[in-house]
C-alpha cells in the first residue's frame, strides 16, 4: 500500500491555517486526543460520526450532580441545584430546537434501538395488505435486525416483510426517485418506512421532506433514523409532517459513548387513545406521579412514551452537549460544515486522481452531511486507518472491508485536519502504476 516516496498533495499546508484562522470553529470547547503518530502534537480528529468528542464543559457539570448526591441524597430529587424529578425537561427545550420539533414532541430517553422498538409498538401495525417495512438496503444493521424482530413478532415472515431498497446497478447511493417511485407503485402494501436520514456508510444525505410526503400520501407511517443526521444536518421534523424519529446522541452531538437518545413523535399523535403503547411509571402525568394509582393518565405529550425515571449522570451530558447546540446554532454549524467538506472534498480530488482511492459520497452538498466516505481498492479499511493513526495521527474510522469513512465536524475539526487526512493519505496509499 505504501509508496516507497513520500506524495505530498498539491495544496499548502499554509493555506489550511490560513482558512482555521478565518473560519476557526469551537475547537476549544472540546478536549483532542493526543496523536498516536506523526509530528503534530493532537490527533485530526475525523471520527466523530462514530463518537464524538468530550466537552470540556461535561466533567465540571458531571460532578456537580454526582456533587447534589453526595450533599443531599434522596432529597436531591427535589432540593439539588437542578432537581432530578424534573431534570429531563431541561433538555426538552434544547433538544426541540435541535430537530425542529415543539416541545411536547421530543424527548430524551434511552437508547436508540430501544426507542425505535417502543415506537414500533404504536407505529407499525400491519393489516391486510398492507403489512411490509421499507428500509434501505444500506441500513445500519441495528435497524434492519430490529424490523425483521417486529416483522417475527407480528406472526410475519420478515424475508417478504422488509423491503430493501437499494442504489441502482453501479451507482453506490440510494436516489430520492426510486424511493418516491416505489411508494408510489406500491405504497398501498407499506404500513412503515424506516429510513436513516443520513447513510451511516456512504454519508448520503436523503431527501426526508419529499419521502415523508410521498409516504403520508400512500397512507404509510414514515419515520427517521436519525443518528447521523441530527446535530449534522438542519432539521425541521415538525414541518415535514414526519410522523416519528429517534437519533442516538453519543456521535455528532457530544454526549459520551452509549449516550441517551432522543425521539420524536408529531403532535397530531399525541393523546390518541388508540395507539398502542407499552406504559411504566414516568408515562404518567407528572403532577399524578407520586398518588400511586393503578391506572396510568399519559399526558398528552411525546412523554407519554417514556418509561421509566431517566438516568440522571446519563442525562447530564447530554444536557451539556445540547445547550453548545442551542448557543453556537445548527444553521451556523451547517455553513460551516458546508465549507469544511468542501475543502477536504477538493483535497480528496487531489489525492484519489492516481491512487485506488474513490469518493463513494454524493457530491452535491444538499445531498451530504459532514462525512465523506472513501472507498478503497484492494486493501482493507481497517489496515489503513491504523497506519492512519500510528503514523500520522489521524483517527478516521474504517467500515470493512473497505470503507473509510472521515467526518469533519464543524463544532471541532480545523481544515488543518482536513489537511492532514489528505497528506497521510497522500503518504500511505501508493499511486497505481508506481513500485513498491
Amino acid at each position: 500500500m505504501q509508496s516507497p516516496e513520500h506524495h505530498p498533495v498539491p495544496a499548502p499546508e499554509q493555506e489550511a491555517h490560513r482558512l482555521d484562522k478565518a473560519d476557526p470553529g469551537h475547537r476549544h470547547l472540546f478536549h483532542v486526543p493526543p496523536a498516536d503518530g506523526g509530528r503534530y502534537p493532537q490527533a485530526a480528529y475525523l471520527a466523530g460520526n462514530s463518537l464524538g468528542l468530550q466537552p470540556r464543559a461535561t466533567r465540571a457539570e458531571l460532578l456537580a450532580d454526582l456533587d447534589a448526591w453526595g450533599r443531599l441524597g434522596v432529597e436531591g430529587h427535589l432540593e439539588a441545584e437542578r432537581p432530578w424529578l424534573p431534570y429531563h425537561e431541561s433538555l426538552t427545550g434544547p433538544v426541540a430546537r435541535l430537530v425542529g420539533a415543539r416541545p411536547t414532541e421530543a424527548v430524551v430517553m434511552n437508547s436508540l434501538t430501544v426507542n425505535l422498538h417502543l415506537l414500533m409498538v404504536s407505529f407499525y401495525r400491519p393489516a391486510g395488505r398492507r403489512t411490509r417495512i421499507v428500509i434501505e438496503d444500506g441500513a445500519f444493521p441495528s435497524d434492519s435486525y430490529a424490523v425483521r424482530s417486529q416483522a417475527r413478532f407480528h406472526g410475519l415472515d420478515p424475508d417478504a416483510t422488509v423491503v430493501r431498497l437499494a442504489p441502482r446497478p453501479g451507482e453506490e447511493t440510494l436516489r430520492t426517485d426510486d424511493v418516491l417511485g416505489f411508494l408510489a407503485a406500491e405504497g398501498d402494501t407499506v404500513a412503515l418506512v424506516l429510513l436513516g436520514g443520513v447513510n451511516y456508510l456512504t454519508g448520503e444525505l436523503l431527501d426526508l421532506p419529499a419521502i415523508t410526503a410521498a409516504g403520508r400520501a400512500a397512507g404509510v407511517v414514515v419515520g427517521w433514523d436519525l443518528a447521523h443526521a441530527a446535530g449534522n444536518v438542519p432539521l425541521a421534523l415538525h414541518d415535514w409532517d414526519v410522523d416519528f424519529a429517534a437519533w442516538c446522541s453519543y456521535k455528532y452531538l457530544n454526549a459520551g459513548p452509549g449516550a441517551l437518545a432522543g425521539v420524536f413523535v408529531h403532535e397530531r399523535h399525541l393523546g390518541r387513545a388508540d395507539l398502542p403503547r407499552f406504559e411504566g411509571w414516568w408515562s404518567t402525568e407528572a403532577a399524578t406521579r407520586f398518588e400511586m394509582t393503578p391506572t396510568s393518565r399519559p399526558p398528552a405529550t411525546v412523554e407519554a412514551w417514556q418509561i421509566s425515571n431517566p438516568p440522571i449522570f446519563a442525562m447530564g451530558p447530554v444536557r451539556t452537549s445540547l445547550e453548545l447546540f442551542d448557543s453556537v446554532g445548527m444553521p451556523a454549524l451547517r455553513e460551516r460544515s458546508v465549507r469544511l467538506t468542501g475543502y477536504l472534498e477538493r483535497l480528496l480530488d487531489q489525492v484519489t486522481a492516481d491512487r485506488p482511492l474513490r469518493v463513494v459520497t454524493p457530491r452535491d452538498p444538499q445531498r451530504r452531511g459532514c462525512q465523506l466516505s472513501v472507498r478503497l481498492a484492494g486493501g482493507s479499511a481497517g489496515e489503513l486507518t491504523k497506519r492512519l493513526r500510528h503514523e500520522h495521527g489521524v483517527i478516521a474510522d474504517a467500515r470493512e472491508p473497505d470503507v473509510v469513512r472521515f467526518a469533519p465536524v464543524p463544532l471541532y475539526s480545523t481544515y488543518h485536519d482536513c489537511w492532514r487526512v489528505a497528506d497521510a493519505l497522500a503518504a500511505t496509499v501508493q499511486p497505481q502504476g508506481s513500485r513498491a
